[in-house]
């Protein structure tokens, strides 16, 4: 079964409010892959652990018919109040355990969740599911992750990196998989035809504040929280103060980029 941490009401608000949707080179790598494979125009696309729909909504851009599914009860009320489209509905069910008909779905996607579910069972739901000539497209934001600014780049990054260093004591076994690019999920994918892209990079407009709620939305900052709350919170507010005192600005609203590398499996049925 999928490892649940983004359960709570809390949580999941926070997510909905600083979790950032696809980058757009991710995005065009993943289109132009479904119309080289011609899997267009596709009828039905799943979102398996769609947390609070951000690549739901991207992909409701491109896609007749989008469901969002995820275990969390939380994050789909937060997909479902956030404004959709009419094509995108949402689902609450285990990633292992989807509610659709054998060969239905043209594409099943998952956006920096697959590391959670159980990878087995997932892939055999994902056979059953696909339809033939189907598509799967599973990707995540790795740890490697820079903040730019003016001539501070390099000092932004570094106060990140080691905010980032803290919180991975924290972190759940299974990000494993986020560390190796994702290399045991792609091997499990049952398809003969698939591949795996390690390079994609994604340049995020953010402002101080939104990179500050990105490290408050992971799920080590939440491991954290439990464990130590007034050291957790003290580190958000250091990395915040450091990260102004090297900009030379005084509003956390100031705009920074935030570059992040992908990594995305490919396959089509």
């Amino acid at each position: 079964m999928a490892t649940q941490m983004f359960e709570g009401r809390g949580h999941a608000a926070i997510y909905q409010k600083y979790r950032f949707a696809p980058g757009k080179e991710l995005q065009q790598t993943i289109l132009s892959y479904l119309q080289e494979k011609r899997v267009s125009p596709a009828e039905l696309v799943v979102d398996v652990g769609c947390g609070s729909g951000q690549g739901t909504r991207f992909l409701s851009e491109h896609f007749k018919k989008v469901v969002g599914t995820d275990i969390s009860e939380a994050q789909i009320q937060e997909a479902r109040d956030a404004p959709s489209p009419p094509n995108v509905s949402y689902l609450m069910c285990p990633a292992e355990e989807l509610p659709f008909e054998d060969a239905s779905v043209d594409l099943l996607a998952s956006f920096t969740a697959a590391h959670w579910f159980d990878t087995e069972k997932f892939m055999r739901e994902a056979n059953r599911v696909v339809k033939p000539g189907g598509c799967v497209a599973i990707s995540t934001y790795t740890l490697d992750m820079s903040v730019r600014y003016g001539n501070c780049s390099e000092k932004l990054t570094e106060v990140f990196r080691e905010s980032w260093d803290q919180l991975l004591k924290y972190s759940h076994e299974r990000v494993k998989h986020v560390l190796e690019n994702y290399k045991e999920i792609f091997e499990a994918l049952p398809f003969p035809d698939k591949k795996r892209i390690t390079d994609i990079f994604d340049k995020i407009p953010m402002t101080v504040a939104g990179v500050v709620g990105y490290l408050e939305s992971v799920s080590p900052y939440q491991a954290f929280m439990k464990n130590d709350p007034e050291a957790a919170k003290s580190l958000l507010q250091e990395t915040e103060k450091r990260m102004l005192e090297a900009m030379g600005v005084s509003s956390r609203e100031t705009p920074v980029e935030f570059w992040v590398r992908h990594v995305c499996v490919l396959g089509c049925k």
